[in-house]
């Protein structure tokens, strides 16, 4: 974040202080609970914002060296990811071109070659078919032609995007939108890959989303966790296109008034949260970023998945191992144990049939934005205004 940026967004957050307000909408929105219970609905989601959009799928960090792969199968189409001989990010259908098994099972690791556990067809890094055994029984086959179907792929700013459909359009750039230039200067591509959770929950995905969109229900549900820590209930907010990020406002923020404005850095009072359309949230701490990838389960309305990944800074993680891992855990694990479970709760709220609408409030402007782009992406008319 660009210095000037940074004293910004500390001076808007002491001035919310001061003067005991917060972001403001300027009105009450609402939306159909259908949205999220909607067995219809959950199918366009899953066709025009997963199997046919651009995706997120880790940073840099799980591409470490060279050799280094990843597999993904959350979005309609498997994924094999390669950092190639070059460095390069590649990424291909994780299918075999001979009979379609998954052509490698593991999660990551580091290979230049993958044998298919069918027949043992061989391909490379870059998706070439290198070797199939007895060639001369199978017939004659022009490799050339054989090899891993290739998905568009780019790396940029340390994020590793994948459209899941060969020849699908994929601009990084445009996807960032505003937050091109931001990105550019925390330095994400240096963070070190520390591990990994997975939760599945049973509700639809986008309460998953809700709940990272205010601070409003810090004081009640996080009173024992995040609160102690966090100024509930005051941000700043600003949107980037598609995008948005959050300034969450952190108790340190009070000590800050008392240091030269020269030795401030956003992090020691503000606690930036990105939200990536349709699904990402990049949680950036002052050593250490969460990454939360947000699935439905296919079409399937009532069911959700989030992958979670740690990421650490590598003077951090080196002057205090433990210490760093057990920050990520431990907040990841407030996400599952805290805002997941009411996430689910509201979910069986909207299942009972009792109510028709969920209500956004004025110090709620991300779940305005995100619900307002996400209709506007799936051609559905605009969130109705309860009151001004």
């Amino acid at each position: 974040m660009r210095r000037d940026e940074q004293v910004r967004v500390i001076k808007g957050l002491m001035a919310h202080l001061d003067q005991g307000t917060n972001v403001d909408a300027g009105v009450i929105r609402r939306v159909e609970v259908a949205d999220y219970t909607s067995p219809e609905r959950a199918a366009l989601e899953w066709e025009t914002l997963f199997r046919n959009h651009p995706q997120v799928i880790g940073l840099s960090g799980d591409l470490p060296r060279p050799g280094s792969f990843l597999t993904i199968n959350d979005f309609g189409t498997p994924i094999l990811a390669t950092r190639d001989g070059e460095g390069r990010l590649r990424a291909f259908a994780n299918v075999c071109r001979h009979r379609g098994p998954l052509v490698e099972t593991e999660a990551r690791g580091q290979k230049s070659r993958f044998s298919c556990p069918f027949h043992a067809w061989t391909y490379n890094n870059t998706g070439a078919l290198i070797g199939l055994p007895k060639g001369d029984h199978f017939g004659e086959v022009d490799k050339s032609c054989l090899g891993l179907v290739e998905l568009p792929a780019e790396e940029r700013h340390g994020f590793l995007f994948v459209h899941p459909k060969a020849g699908g359009d994929l601009n990084a750039s445009a996807l960032l939108a505003g937050l091109d230039e931001e990105f550019e200067t925390w330095d994400f591509q240096s963070l070190l890959h520390i591990g990994d959770d997975t939760y599945q929950t049973p509700m639809n995905w986008k309460p998953a989303i809700d709940t990272f969109g205010e601070t409003y229900h810090f004081e009640k549900l996080h009173r024992d966790t995040l609160a102690p820590i966090f100024h509930g209930n005051v941000q700043l907010y600003d949107t980037y296109g598609r995008n948005h990020r959050m300034a969450l406002c952190i108790r340190m923020i009070d000590l800050m008034r008392q240091m030269p404005e020269d030795d401030w850095h956003v992090t020691m009072g503000a606690f930036p949260v990105y939200y990536l359309f349709p699904n990402i949230q990049v949680n950036v701490g002052a050593n250490t970023v969460t990454l939360v990838r947000v699935y439905p389960d296919g079409a399937a309305p009532g069911r959700s998945l989030s992958r979670v990944s740690f990421y650490a800074r590598a003077e951090a993680l080196a002057a205090n191992p433990e210490g760093v891992r057990g920050l990520s855990q431990g907040f990841a694990e407030i996400i599952r144990d805290e805002d997941y479970v009411a996430a689910a709760s509201s979910y069986v709220g909207a299942e009972s049939g009792q109510i028709s609408h969920f209500l956004f409030g004025r110090n709620e402007p991300a779940l305005h934005h995100y619900h307002a782009t996400y209709r506007e992406a799936l051609g559905l008319p605009p969130l109705e205004i309860l009151a001004a």
